[in-house]
């Protein structure tokens, strides 16, 4: 029995998570509702501007949506929600959030987020479906996302085996091909000597 929740703007909490710079440049985002690419980077732009210097919060408003973020020495974790959603799951998520980002990624760096995005998305799915937060903890997003990494692992070297296979049918086919022209040569010689010979 599944029962579908309905999807409307008062019940939906999360629509996207975004790791950024400083400057608002989304390094990785991940939008759980249906949202344009200019409408996401206009978000994450303005979101520097409305944070300022100093100020100690962890989240801030504007009339549409709420920013619930959390500094990481040179980037930020950013949640964009609406306003309905619970602002304390809201934090208790962009802890598990924040929580995440050092499992896949060795240092807080740029050029470490960008070499991880992918696997940082997959962890991402894996705390939240559909704008809600799914009842997970570390450890298991961490099973989940390596069991998705083995069945991806199994199924290429599935294909492997199977080109590898083609590969070995197709060099034996070529040899036999190759043998069958000589044999062809060698007997249309032999019959053209035979018939030199008889033609003395």
């Amino acid at each position: 029995l599944f029962i579908l929740r309905k999807l409307d703007s008062k019940t939906m909490v999360l629509l996207a998570a975004a790791i950024c710079t400083k400057n608002g440049k989304p390094l990785v985002s991940r939008q759980f509702v249906e949202m344009s690419r200019s409408r996401i980077e206009g978000l994450l732009a303005a979101f520097p501007k409305l944070i300022g210097t100093g100020k100690q919060h962890t989240f801030v408003e504007t009339e549409s949506v709420r920013y619930v973020y959390q500094p990481l020495e040179k980037m930020f974790m950013v949640l964009i929600t609406t306003k309905a959603s619970n602002i304390l799951e809201d934090l208790e998520t962009l802890r598990l959030f924040s929580r995440v980002i050092p499992e896949y990624c060795s240092a807080l760096e740029e050029s470490e987020v960008a070499k991880n995005a992918f696997e940082l998305i997959f962890a991402f799915d894996e705390i939240v479906a559909l704008g809600y937060r799914e009842n997970v903890n570390l450890a298991q997003i961490r099973t989940f996302t390596e069991m998705d990494s083995h069945e991806e692992k199994m199924f290429n070297a599935v294909r492997q085996s199977q080109m590898e296979e083609a590969k070995s049918v197709m060099k034996k086919k070529a040899k036999e091909l190759s043998q069958a022209r000589k044999e062809a040569q060698r007997s249309g010689r032999s019959r053209g000597h035979a018939g030199g010979r008889s033609e003395e």
